[in-house]
């Protein structure tokens, strides 16, 4: 689940990458399990390619938007990468409890 689609995204450095490998491969998985209708699986299906391609892109210091950062910023860029991986960390767990909660209700 969402924990591959965060590996995926910090080893590649890319979310556009990563959403355009998960995609077609999650995205009709959850269309049938909902019947060929967009339901709320649908919904946390997209949610989590989105969610954990963006988290893995922030959190990869191989990442273009994380180098691009800490050069504007003239910063050193492994202590750019260890400053965001708290928000990052944070954003996921929230995310992860939302999830959850989403999987349990339906």
């Amino acid at each position: 689940g969402v924990r591959g689609i965060h590996i995926i995204s910090f080893l590649t450095g890319t979310s556009w990458g990563t959403i355009a490998i998960m995609v077609p491969i999650i995205a009709p998985l959850a269309l049938s399990v909902s019947g060929g209708e967009l339901s709320t699986v649908v919904y946390a299906a997209v949610a989590t390619i989105l969610g954990g391609a963006t988290f893995g892109d922030h959190c990869s210091p191989i990442s273009n938007t994380t180098i691009l950062s800490s050069l504007a910023a003239g910063s050193d860029h492994i202590a750019h990468v260890k400053t965001q991986l708290p928000y990052a960390l944070t954003c996921a767990a929230i995310g992860c409890i939302g999830y959850l909660i989403i999987g349990l209700t339906l």
